[in-house]
């Protein structure tokens, strides 16, 4: 054997692939305190549900007599045109603000947001309480040269009605923030669609109207019908003036039958109702103008 000669070299040892996972064993993670949580909601659930149907203070008997009364399906309706008035006029005079504060005038900003700072600082029920008083602070209104002689003038006294006093009030109000809601959607569309808009030459107007409210429709609904939807509950607030809307015929009738219970499901139910219905048309509406958005 020569002295020179290195010593022969062990034989290094095969690894295993780093690619090749078929020989792991794949141990799933378990959740325990998951099924925990699962099966204490559903015995919560089904001992709601028990109470729902055996308790005898619900007298089911009682909501099934008066849920479809002529009495309150009127009611029904009152509430349902409260909501659209106040929502179609709040919305437009929304509209109106949001592109007032979006404006270059100092003078237009600065009365929208005084305005959006008032309606949403004082409460509901006292602005509507405020207009149904208006007889009380203006007995007669004038038309004429502004700060100068009037050419004519009217009583107040049954210009504006309870109806006319909460359409109106419930419409201001919601002015204040569907101008927020509105603003928000139309700073949200990136300015760069703008620019390229204006590079090609498309007109101011056309590029509000194909570029900017399309795409900022998509921010805009899901707050504009939460709006919608709390409007609708928040008519119940009319009851003060003596509205004939849902929540005060339950209140008429309940006060002289003494069901409470049962005539406040017939309210809370009907809410719900027409609330999942309102529900369902913007989930369609939402998913026309998310047309062609990435998701």
């Amino acid at each position: 054997m020569s002295l020179t000669s290195d010593p022969p070299l062990s034989k290094a040892p095969e690894r295993a692939d780093p690619e090749d996972y078929s020989a792991l064993k794949v141990v799933p993670v378990r959740h325990p305190w998951r099924w925990v949580a699962v099966a204490v909601t559903a015995v919560l659930v089904a001992q709601f549900a028990h109470g729902l149907i055996t308790n005898p203070g619900w007298e089911w008997d009682v909501f099934a007599a008066f849920f479809t009364t002529e009495t309150i399906l009127k009611a029904v309706w009152i509430t349902l045109q409260l909501t659209f008035y106040g929502t179609a006029l709040g919305f437009a005079l929304g509209i109106v603000l949001a592109f007032m504060r979006l404006s270059r005038s100092p003078f237009m900003k600065s009365v929208a947001f005084t305005y959006i700072w008032a309606f949403r600082s004082i409460p509901l029920i006292v602005q509507l309480l405020f207009w149904f008083n208006l007889t009380y602070l203006y007995k007669k209104l004038d038309f004429g040269i502004p700060f100068g002689p009037g050419f004519f003038s009217f009583d107040t006294a049954g210009l504006v009605g309870a109806m006319s006093a909460a359409v109106l009030g419930l419409a201001l109000h919601q002015a204040a923030y569907a101008a927020e809601i509105v603003r928000g959607g139309v700073i949200a569309v990136d300015a760069g669609q703008l620019e390229a808009a204006a590079a090609l030459g498309i007109p101011r107007l056309r590029q509000l109207r194909r570029v900017v409210l399309p795409q900022a429709m998509r921010s805009i609904l899901p707050n504009a019908a939460n709006e919608v939807i709390s409007l609708f509950k928040g008519t119940s607030i009319v009851s003060v003036m003596a509205i004939g809307e849902l929540f005060y015929q339950v209140q008429v009738v309940y006060g002289r039958n003494g069901r409470v219970v049962p005539l406040l499901m017939v309210a809370t139910v009907w809410y719900i109702i027409l609330t999942t219905l309102l529900s369902i048309a913007q989930y369609y509406v939402e998913r026309h103008f998310s047309r062609g958005a990435t998701r």
